[in-house]
């Protein structure tokens, strides 16, 4: 019986003990990001009611989590479409597979997009978007990457009685909780 498995394992390719141990980290990971993704998903419910409060209910230091979305290579490649933005960095897989991230990224303007849709805008609140500023690309968000927003309102200030500016930072982070990007938005808010 153990000379059995001795000639099993010795038959086995060599790279299979590395795959197998590839797998097992895989799952692993998986388990992990889960109950990321769990943690993410109870955030985002407390911080939706953070974009439903008046104007005179913010307050500087207040913190938002939004929920989660997963970014895939339809979106990248629409995007490109869309903006007419086919740097093959985005949109080649080959050409990519050679330069220095080793394959297909988002547009860093198309990750700032998802952080923007993400957040939980309450059109009776929230009237526009006023403008995005400051915005850092610390690390490129891959296909299959899932990204979310922590914020937090850094300043307000009423522009006239019936409405006020709310500017918050917002931190981009992938599923493993690393930031992608970093940027500030300013809201025009109804007071």
């Amino acid at each position: 019986m153990r000379r059995a498995a001795t000639q099993s394992r010795a038959a086995s390719p060599p790279g299979a003990a590395v795959e197998a141990q590839h797998e097992s980290d895989h799952i692993r990971r998986q388990r992990v990001d889960l109950r990321g993704a769990e943690v993410v998903a109870a955030a985002a419910e407390s911080g939706a009611g953070l974009f439903a409060r008046s104007f005179g209910e913010l307050a500087v230091g207040d913190r938002f989590v939004t929920g989660a979305r997963r970014v895939g290579e339809r979106d990248i490649l629409g995007f490109a479409a869309l903006t007419g933005d086919g740097h093959p960095q985005h949109t080649d897989p080959e050409w990519a597979a050679g330069s220095r991230f080793g394959e297909q990224i988002a547009h860093g303007l198309l990750v700032l997009s998802f952080a923007v849709g993400l957040l939980p805008l309450d059109p009776e609140q929230v009237v526009a978007l006023r403008r995005v500023g400051d915005a850092l690309f610390k690390q490129p968000v891959k296909i299959g990457d899932t990204v979310h927003v922590e914020g937090e309102i850094v300043r307000t200030r009423e522009v006239d009685a019936e409405h006020g500016l709310v500017e918050a930072r917002l931190r981009i982070l992938n599923q493993s909780g690393r930031l992608a990007v970093r940027a500030d938005v300013e809201l025009v808010w109804r007071a």
